[in-house]
């Protein structure tokens, strides 16, 4: 197939193109490779045999040219980033939102147009995910965003509406949005702007909400996401390892491989249009215990330190429901977080010794009171 992948130069971009290269397929990758992403002077390696055009997916319908016959795009192009998105909120609609429908006006504007497009959306559109009453097990609700309140009293837990306890439990498709950012909010925005143009456009849509993605060739530059990397790499300069509220926030970490095998098993698939899938790994792990086990398999020995600090819009538990990814694909993730990030130490350990800037991009969170 001929095959177009936005924001093909970012980690899951390389990844997936390595793999549908490897199956003969006809790639080309479109980046504006950010610097936040690549450094300010970006070394471009594009895997052997891709075609690579560096544009602002914003300026995309100018170049529909570019997509015209392609088979499949994948969409994956858009800044990432919840705390940094709540004092960038134009950049971050901006590319997000109006690269998508940039992106879409190109399509429009091709006499053969791709027959399927895939987007990478995020766990995030679900706020703080699925929930059930802990005093009377039931039917899944949804727990209201913490409150600055709560989260100067340490009351980390969400709450039903009567301040009772709730579970979290893996979160389905069918889960109302509530996000909790503006880069939740444009996640969100993207998947309606592709299921409202989709069937006018004459092509399929699916979307992958993903969880948090890691692994080899993930940015080590990046101060604002990746909570792997900046442990790694604080952890490799002997500088402790702070972690945020209580340390018993969960998240659902699922490895770069298990993501390029869900999405080039799509690529195959007959899908109904507007097919909505969770990938991750299905099991919530704990920021300690994160940073416990990277530290156990990179062999690094720092203090790991919990702060009791918070980032107003982050989220206490979100993990992934995978019963319409089984179901459709046939496929369920199935790297171990202990196994995945021995891979991951590997790489980063061959990487160059990058500044620490996460103290930094926490000041700037405090400057704008986004975090205690």
């Amino acid at each position: 197939m001929k095959i177009a992948i936005t924001g093909g130069l970012g980690f899951i971009g390389q990844h997936l193109t390595r793999r549908l290269v490897s199956e003969g397929h006809d790639v080309l990758l479109i980046d504006s490779l950010s610097p936040q992403i690549h450094g300010e002077l970006p070394v471009v390696n594009s895997p052997n045999g891709a075609t690579v055009v560096r544009m602002d997916i914003c300026h995309i319908a100018d170049r529909y040219e570019l997509i015209e016959g392609v088979d499949v795009i994948f969409h994956l192009a858009a800044e990432t980033g919840t705390a940094q998105s709540m004092y960038q909120m134009s950049h971050y609609t901006r590319v997000n939102c109006e690269g998508t429908t940039a992106l879409l006006e190109a399509i429009a504007k091709c006499t053969k147009r791709p027959k399927k497009i895939v987007l990478a959306s995020s766990r995030s559109v679900y706020g703080e995910g699925a929930y059930t009453p802990s005093h009377h097990p039931g039917p899944i609700v949804t727990a209201a965003a913490r409150t600055r309140e709560a989260l100067d009293d340490c009351r980390w837990e969400p709450v039903d509406e009567t301040g009772r306890p709730l579970t979290p439990v893996g979160t389905p498709e069918n889960f109302p949005f509530a996000p909790g950012s503006i880069y939740a909010a444009t996640k969100a925005a993207q998947e309606l702007l592709l299921l409202s143009s989709s069937i006018a456009l004459g092509m399929r849509a699916t979307i992958f909400r993903f969880q948090n993605v890691y692994g080899e060739g993930q940015s080590l530059l990046n101060p604002y996401t990746g909570i792997i990397s900046i442990f790694f790499n604080r952890a490799r300069q002997g500088l402790r390892i702070p972690v945020y509220e209580d340390g018993l926030e969960s998240r659902d970490f699922v490895h770069i491989n298990d993501v390029v095998a869900t999405l080039a098993t799509s690529l195959e698939a007959t899908l109904p249009n507007g097919l909505i899938m969770n990938v991750g790994s299905g099991i919530p792990t704990s920021v300690s215990q994160l940073a416990d086990t990277l530290l156990k398999v990179s062999g690094f020995d720092v203090p790991i330190q919990v702060t009791g600090q918070y980032r107003l819009g982050d989220i206490r538990h979100c993990f992934a429901d995978l019963t319409q990814l089984t179901k459709h694909l046939g496929f369920t993730p199935n790297m171990s977080l202990e196994d995945g990030l021995k891979g991951f130490c590997a790489w980063a350990m061959t990487q160059p010794v990058h500044e620490d800037r996460s103290a930094k991009a926490e000041a700037e969170l405090k400057e704008r009171g986004l975090t205690n």
